[in-house]
């Protein structure tokens, strides 16, 4: 009913900034030093993607109807240090990281468990799932096969065959070389027809904007885990480079974990490949199958049961608790 026209907010600061109604007007009040809307977004938001829950437990509601901050002084003194280092997020990030607070244990006890679930006190270390990118991009990394350039086109890597063309004529070319192993930020999305494993492992859709995922813990995402020709493959190229040095175990587990092995996880790792090796020196062609999984060549000169048998030792590490867990 009354004529409205280009504008920021009123109620909020809007002191040194063009009185030009476009977009640069709006830009300019975004970043405005006055307005500290902004930059507790974003802190809230780096902050959310270290420890897995934000200072706002409700990142897509920052007004009068969402949950006031935990901590509102560190909130804006965040906020305030990030304007002031010229939106330096790197900086920010270090801060965090390199905080007691961040630096905690995640582990807990049933007393403070009971006081505080939803660790709104902060008495504890992170622990949350990693997304589906990080767990993708981490399991590329360790093995050795992530492509670390940056920019470029979209790729379009492992999917189950036939997925496009039940939504439509269009038919999925799956990429070819290094494409197979670029940043999953590079990943082609098909809003209607979404990376599957992606999804199970708990990304957005796309179809709709969220600001906040829902972490889940499911039986499909182990198979996802164990059984996906990107993890799969990763971890028989990596296992490939366990094959003859020393610590083998030790190595695995710390280029996909970030730890040390605890001596019980050595005992049933090394059962596990004790007992994985002989079937497979039963079943040459079981393991053949295994360690042929993906397009990155084979070595020839590793015995095919040692490599397989490496293989799930892998599997088993990079699907465990540990890997898939900030903690």
């Amino acid at each position: 009913k009354e004529p409205v026209s280009p504008g920021t907010p009123a109620f909020l600061n809007q002191n040194n900034v063009s009185q030009n109604e476009n977009r640069s007007h709006l830009a300019d009040w975004l970043l405005n030093q006055e307005n500290p809307l902004t930059a507790r977004v974003e802190v809230d938001r780096l902050w959310r993607a270290m420890f897995g829950k934000g200072l706002v437990r409700t990142p897509e509601n920052f007004g009068s109807q969402g949950r006031p901050p935990t901590h509102p002084q560190m909130l804006d003194y965040l906020a305030h240090e990030f304007v002031r280092s010229g939106w330096d997020r790197k900086s920010l990030l270090r801060r965090i990281a390199l905080s007691a607070t961040f630096r905690q244990s995640s582990a807990t006890n049933p007393e403070a468990w009971a006081a505080d679930p939803e660790n709104t006190l902060w008495g504890r270390g992170p622990s949350s799932p990693l997304s589906s990118e990080m767990l993708r991009d981490s399991a590329l990394f360790a093995s050795g096969l992530l492509v670390k350039k940056i920019g470029g086109p979209s790729v379009l890597p492992y999917q189950p065959a036939g997925l496009w063309s039940d939504k439509g004529a269009a038919t999925y070319s799956q990429s070819k070389g290094e494409n197979l192993y670029r940043r999953s930020l590079y990943t082609y999305w098909k809003r209607t027809s979404p990376p599957p494993s992606m999804t199970i492992l708990d990304a957005a859709e796309r179809d709709v904007c969220v600001a906040r995922r829902e972490p889940t813990n499911t039986p499909l995402q182990a198979l996802v885990l164990w059984n996906d020709p990107q993890f799969g493959e990763a971890a028989r190229v990596l296992a490939a480079t366990l094959c003859g040095i020393e610590n083998p175990l030790e190595t695995a587990f710390l280029r996909l974990t970030g730890k040390f092995p605890s001596p019980n996880e050595i005992t049933a790792l090394e059962n596990l490949f004790d007992s994985e090796k002989a079937a497979f020196l039963a079943d040459p062609a079981r393991a053949q199958a295994l360690v042929a999984v993906g397009e990155a060549p084979a070595p020839k000169d590793i015995p095919v049961a040692e490599h397989a048998a490496w293989t799930l030792v892998c599997s088993a590490i990079m699907a465990s608790d540990q890997s898939i867990s900030l903690r």
